[in-house]
Order: C-alpha cells, then sequence, then structure tokens
C-alpha cells in the first residue's frame, strides 16, 4: 500500500498529538478519494440549515477534519488541499433547493 491518509484536526493546528491515520491505499486515487471523504463528512458534521457557504466553510476551517496524502515507499507525491476543496464542496452543499438537498443525502447515505 504506497499511499497513506493522515487527518490533522483543523482544532488543534500543529499538535501531532492529534493527529490520526485514515488508512492506506494501493492507488493515489483511492487516497485522493479518501480525502474527499473526510472534507465531505466534516463539512456535513457542521452543516446547519440557513447557514451560508461561507458559514459552512468557516465552521469547517475551525473545527473539521483536514485529510493529507503521505507516499510511501517511494511512490510519486501526492498533493490534496482540503482547504481548496472545503470552500467549493461548501458552495455545492449549500446550494439552494433541489441540488443542495440532493448532494446531502446522497453524501448522508454513502456514511
Amino acid at each position: 500500500m504506497p499511499y497513506k491518509v493522515m487527518v490533522d484536526d483543523n482544532f488543534h493546528v500543529g499538535d501531532e498529538n492529534e493527529r490520526s491515520e485514515y488508512g492506506t491505499f494501493s492507488t493515489a486515487a483511492e487516497a485522493l478519494e479518501a480525502c474527499r471523504a473526510v472534507v465531505d463528512d466534516s463539512l456535513l458534521w457542521e452543516y446547519v440549515e440557513g447557514a451560508t457557504a461561507k458559514q459552512l466553510y468557516d465552521r469547517y476551517a475551525d473545527f473539521g477534519d483536514n485529510p493529507f496524502v503521505v507516499a510511501l515507499g517511494g511512490a510519486p507525491k501526492v498533493e490534496f488541499s482540503a482547504a481548496k476543496y472545503a470552500r467549493q464542496r461548501a458552495l455545492e452543499i449549500n446550494a439552494p433547493g433541489e441540488e443542495g438537498a440532493r448532494l446531502r443525502q446522497t453524501l448522508q447515505e454513502r456514511k
């Protein structure tokens, strides 16, 4: 398994004692998908109906999980910006009407 996904807690930024291992994956694509799932779950946890996308992102930035990929054994390095993904995803999760509701439901069912 050449890729490990690690998760920092945004509430404890810089405290490696608060870091956890999410899992190991055989491909970069699987590791990136795991990172996206971690961010999605954090955003869903912080979601409050009526809040703006900016408020949702700000809650994530303060309290959410911040995953990253560690390449093992000489595997190619993988870049993932949890903050960038969370900003975009907050807009999608907060989309008005059916679109946002459908995405929230899909993400909830995926858990």
